[in-house]
């Protein structure tokens, strides 16, 4: 395909659109996994969520979109960028009850700085120096928000940064090698990772069973579930099918680098989702940080 015919199939507005409504339910599907962290360990909440997913997704593409082919055209691709999407979001998910929602927030949207620089190293293009003050702004804005002292640092405060890293490969991938999918299947073969993810890890914790560890977030076993569980799931499954097709259908219909720019509508609504439902206020250096953050992200992928 030449550059001509894959501009000409861009559709900016569509891209913008489907971002931003995108980030909104993510962000508040991930103030939910927040709140339930304290009573759903993490696979759970990946099997059950994708189980309620799943089927909702097969109705949508049996009665809104029954021409779809119930195939992938590259199908290691995919596997590879749901893997990644999965480590993403079990890094991110796992931060969470150890950071304030807007911090890690901020953290992981560091994403156009590492959009930037893989984009380098595995695209080929080429990075000037605005882009690589971009880096180094947007590196400056995250020592300030994470504040690195030796007494409280720990590896919960790089978690976010990782899911960064995982995300912008994954988007990578998204717009370079899995274009030509469609983003029903992408959402279906993300959740279906979700599920194997998630049960190979409870089995994992069967075998092991850490003792040690039975209240964590990560290494607990699954928990009971009331009312206000089973509405967390039904909320989490909702955001993550709208999560998952949004950001195929955006990254598919625009450049990364315009969409990305809009990705960072996130943060403001973590910001939003944490004073509402934790109580939580910025300081003014972490506020600070997070300003500096949008504007190396802005200016990393708007070089």
């Amino acid at each position: 395909m030449s550059a001509h015919t894959e501009l000409r199939h861009d559709n900016i507005k569509l891209a913008v659109t489907v971002i931003v409504l995108t980030v909104l339910a993510l962000s508040l599907g991930d103030a939910v996994i927040k709140k339930a962290s304290a009573n759903m360990v993490l696979w759970q909440i990946f099997v059950l969520r994708s189980l309620l997913a799943i089927p909702l997704l097969l109705l949508l593409m049996r009665t809104r979109f029954a021409s779809v082919p119930l195939r992938l055209r590259a199908s290691g691709w995919t596997a590879v960028r749901s893997l990644m999407l999965t480590l993403m979001w079990v890094a991110y998910y796992a931060s969470l009850p150890h950071l304030q929602l807007s911090i890690a927030a901020a953290a992981y949207y560091t994403l156009p700085i590492f959009i930037t620089l893989f984009s380098a190293f595995f695209v080929g293009e080429k990075v000037r120096a605005l882009g690589w003050f971009a880096i180094v702004l947007g590196f400056c804005g995250v020592t300030l928000i994470l504040k690195p002292a030796a007494d409280d640092f720990n590896l919960y405060a790089l978690m976010p940064l990782m899911s960064a890293m995982l995300y912008a490969l994954a988007m990578i991938l998204t717009r370079t090698k899995c274009r030509d999918e469609h983003p029903l299947m992408l959402s279906a073969a993300l959740n279906v990772t979700f599920i194997a993810v998630g049960l190979a890890a409870t089995l994992l914790i069967e075998v092991v069973n850490p003792l040690e560890a039975s209240s964590s977030f990560l290494l607990a076993g699954w928990a009971p579930m009331a009312t206000n569980e089973f509405v967390a799931i039904i909320l989490l499954a909702i955001a993550i099918l709208v999560g998952s097709i949004g950001t195929a259908v955006a990254y598919q219909a625009g450049p990364s680098s315009v969409v990305a720019t809009f990705d960072f509508a996130y943060v403001g609504f973590a910001v939003i989702w944490g004073f509402i439902f934790f109580g939580e206020v910025p300081d003014a250096v972490t506020v600070c940080g997070l300003i500096i953050i949008v504007i190396s992200g802005v200016i990393a992928v708007r070089r």
